[in-house]
């Protein structure tokens, strides 16, 4: 079975689950597929506000993410910006490598974020990261600015859009989609034949009409 992995590198909740992701699926016996997909595409197929578009919520999930980070074991620090331009650096991580080789830049690229506060929109930066984990990072970075690369990435992203998908991380196994690194649990049951048993057929077409009164504000 395979785990589809569709990622940001602007999410902080995408490097945590990047972080737990090979254990989950080694537990497992699944593979991993990592898709890099542009979230500010999903946003707005979806006609969403980004968790850093709302202050409130972005303090929260701050605060949130570093609970996690602390109990997972991993660092977590501010990125250099946010939000921040990712199209380079998901267009080098779509580039047709080796798996192992993409692992471990997508990898490193998340830690450049996340952990090193690096500027992974800056072209120099990416191809740092690139030649840190062996990779020509000039070529890719050169390779990752051409149209075809550019088209593979809104290809990936228009197609997780027509999936259903809202937002990074999700995780996808077969039809199923799970979000964020909080769906973990819900994931490993579900790969491991222990999903609890759900009768969803009345929600599957669910669209309910509106009640007669407005929503008011106080």
């Amino acid at each position: 079975m395979t785990i589809r992995f569709l990622f940001d590198y602007i999410s902080p909740n995408a490097y945590l689950a990047w972080t737990q992701l090979p254990a989950l699926a080694a537990r497992c016996g699944c593979d991993v597929e990592a898709v890099p997909v542009l979230f500010a595409g999903l946003l707005e197929a979806h006609g969403q506000l980004g968790p850093a578009e709302v202050p409130a919520k972005s303090r929260w999930m701050a605060k949130n993410n570093l609970r996690k980070a602390v109990l997972l074991g991993v660092p977590l620090n501010p990125p250099a910006f946010h939000p921040f331009n990712p199209l380079l650096a998901l267009r080098v991580s779509s580039l047709p490598l080796d798996a192992a080789e993409q692992r471990a830049l997508i990898g490193a690229l998340f830690e450049a974020v996340w952990v090193h506060g690096l500027h992974v929109a800056d072209r120099d930066v990416v191809v740092r990261v690139a030649d840190g984990v062996g990779l020509p990072g000039h070529a890719l970075v050169a390779a990752a600015e051409g149209p075809e690369s550019k088209s593979r990435l809104r290809a990936q992203t228009d197609a997780a859009i027509a999936r259903g998908v809202f937002g990074v991380p999700t995780m996808e196994v077969r039809d199923e989609l799970f979000w964020g690194y909080d769906d973990f649990p819900q994931l490993e049951l579900v790969l491991a034949g222990k999903e609890a048993p759900v009768d969803a057929a009345a929600w599957r077409q669910w669209s309910p009409p509106p009640a007669s009164a407005e929503r008011r504000r106080r």
